[in-house]
């Protein structure tokens, strides 16, 4: 069965028990302070719904809906280590349903089962390969006898195994739901025939990975608060989560997920364009690249910090990956297989192809030329063992991966201080961040100045001109106005030229010119998304959203963006009381690695 058919079978499957299917959030978590749990990235289906299975309603054009679905792009870096085997992968889809507040243990698990075992609607898998684990009970929570109690309706005793909360308790970190859980194994290898195995047995074969997790139904019944559990949930929720990949490689007959249709298209490229190097390393090389062109579509350009350092990372390791294996072809020709796999779900990584070959050649282009420097930086420190000093400075000044430290360093019998070179990072990090809110805090500098408005209004024709001139690249990056400027921030590689900005300047007094009139409208959150206004991936907002667009309707207005105000009514008044005011760029300049900034104004 191919992997699309199983992502429909299943979305289809819940729709029909009365889930509403949802879209895939970012990869991308919010920035906003206040979020519960805020993380880099979404390494969860559950994680974007957090809010709402806290008691949060979930409304959809303004009524509560408790039933939910979808398949949720995720990435983990925790298992990065493991990646190259059987079944471990950075970027993964996660098939997920939910019950906020509404069904709890008895469906979650008659769902799943049916779901795994029904020829008609489900998958159709044998049901005496199948091997279940349950909450064994600790100090938080009770032995889960009613989930026992539960499965033995449908599988037999020896086939259920209690397990300690290491491998039956979920949770998203130190803060929000959390609650023991029940997996499902699936014996892809065929190698037990369905006998009942003992607990040893059973764990010795998951080892083996001759029987793989395949689910897990989450019940969340506790809430935690700086890793304590302060007490129960009021209205317990399921989380429900079934990964694709290993869906796949059950369904596709075939005992790792590199070799399902996922993932295939872009082993066989390798391996036709590779000399040397072991299977384990050319999956990761194809891992790390799919994880790349994930992140950089959702806006996502290597640095040395937060999401752009897990980016640089990735991509930076996918290259010391493809000189092992002597991979003769260029690591951006493999977008297009990763394009052509996702083309139907994805269609944006098709849409931004280009620009993603563009920006994995670039940070190429700059870690070749910094990495023989850096070797060579290595070679002169003197000290016994590698200090997290030491390391942070090859890192942070040349480019050297913290992996690539510590393979140099054995390679001389040293060691590296890892946990001193991640205190560095902290500190680095924190740094940053605070001198950037010093210097860009953001936003409209006085809502109750008439100048403020007309740039704020402007900084949409600017984004949307920027977008005609330079490409689908350009992501927004932040914006600050005042009464005599507008300063605008955004994505992109390179310094532009005079023409390209004389251009955008020519279709913004175009716009205004135009006398085009501005619009707002409110919509459901769902709604909104589809009809593409633009907005910021993994900004938080709300279930109801307001579009301001300039143009007579939404449909063929000239620039559609998810705002909060306020505007002008009509872009005319951005040429002043006597109509003679013109939009002109005063200065183009880089304020990071791959981001650049505008200042305008009116004159």
């Amino acid at each position: 069965m191919h992997s699309s058919e199983i992502r429909e079978r299943f979305l289809k499957f819940f729709k029909k028990r009365g889930h509403t299917v949802i879209p895939s959030a970012s990869l991308i978590t919010s920035d906003e302070k206040g979020i519960t749990n805020p993380t880099l990235f979404n390494t969860a289906g559950m994680q974007p719904l957090i809010p709402y299975l806290l008691g949060q309603p979930y409304l959809i054009d303004g009524h509560e809906t408790k039933r939910l679905a979808n398949a949720q792009k995720c990435l983990r870096m925790v298992d990065i280590d493991d990646v190259g085997d059987k079944t471990h992968a950075t970027f993964f889809e996660m098939l997920g349903n939910w019950s906020l507040g509404d069904y709890f243990k008895k469906e979650a698990i008659e769902w799943s089962y049916e779901f795994i075992t029904s020829k008609e609607e489900g998958l159709g898998l044998d049901p005496s390969r199948l091997y279940v684990t349950v909450f064994e009970g600790d100090e938080n929570a009770s032995k889960d006898m009613g989930v026992f109690e539960i499965w033995r309706k449908y599988i037999p005793e020896n086939h259920i195994y209690f397990m300690g909360a290491k491998s039956n308790w979920w949770e998203a970190g130190e803060n929000g739901p959390c609650g023991p859980d029940t997996e499902m194994f699936y014996d892809v290898s065929n190698t037990y025939g369905g006998k009942g195995l003992m607990k040893e047995q059973f764990i010795e074969a998951d080892a083996k990975r001759e029987v793989v997790e395949i689910w897990n139904d989450v019940f969340l019944q506790y809430e935690k608060k700086n890793n304590k559990i302060i007490g129960k949930l009021s209205k317990p929720s399921v989380d429900t989560g079934a990964g694709l990949e290993r869906l796949a490689m059950v369904m596709q007959g075939v005992d790792n997920i590199y070799d399902t249709d996922l993932l295939k298209p872009v082993m066989e490229r390798i391996n036709q364009d590779s000399t040397g190097g072991l299977v384990k390393e050319k999956r990761i090389v194809a891992d790390h690249i799919r994880s790349t062109v994930f992140l950089i579509v959702d806006g996502v350009i290597p640095s040395n910090t937060d999401r752009g350092y897990i980016l640089r990372r990735l991509l930076r390791r996918a290259v010391r990956y493809s000189q092992i294996i002597d991979f003769r072809s260029h690591l951006f020709e493999l977008v297009d297989y990763i394009s052509q796999t996702y083309i139907n779900i994805y269609p944006e990584i098709q849409k931004k192809k280009n620009s993603i070959r563009e920006e994995i050649n670039k940070e190429i282009d700059r870690f070749n030329k910094t990495i023989g420097i850096g070797i060579k930086e290595f070679n002169k420190l003197s000290e016994k063992d590698i200090s997290g000093v030491s390391a942070f400075m090859l890192f942070s000044s040349y480019g050297l991966p913290i992996d690539m430290i510590i393979e140099l360093a054995q390679s001389k019998g040293l060691n590296v201080d890892v946990k001193e070179f991640e205190d560095e990072f902290k500190k680095h990090q924190e740094l940053s961040r605070a001198g950037a809110e010093k210097k860009f805090k953001g936003g409209l500098a006085d809502v109750n100045d008439e100048m403020v408005v007309r740039y704020h209004t402007a900084t949409h024709l600017l984004h949307q001109a920027l977008h005609d001139v330079l490409g689908e690249n350009v992501v927004q990056k932040g914006s600050n106005i005042t009464p005599e400027r507008l300063r605008f921030d955004f994505t992109h590689g390179t310094k532009m030229t005079d023409e390209e900005k004389k251009k955008v300047e020519e279709i913004v007094n175009e716009k205004i010119s135009a006398a085009l009139s501005v619009n707002k409208i409110i919509m459901p959150r769902d709604e909104a998304e589809k009809t593409g206004a633009k907005h910021s991936f993994g900004e938080k907002y709300g279930d109801e959203i307001s579009i301001y667009y300039i143009g007579e309707s939404l449909e063929k207005a000239y620039s559609k963006e998810f705002c909060g105000g306020p505007h002008i009514s009509n872009t005319k008044e951005l040429a002043g009381p006597e109509g003679k005011w013109t939009f002109k760029i005063v200065r183009e300049e880089a304020v990071a690695r791959g981001i650049r900034r505008i200042k305008a104004v009116f004159n």
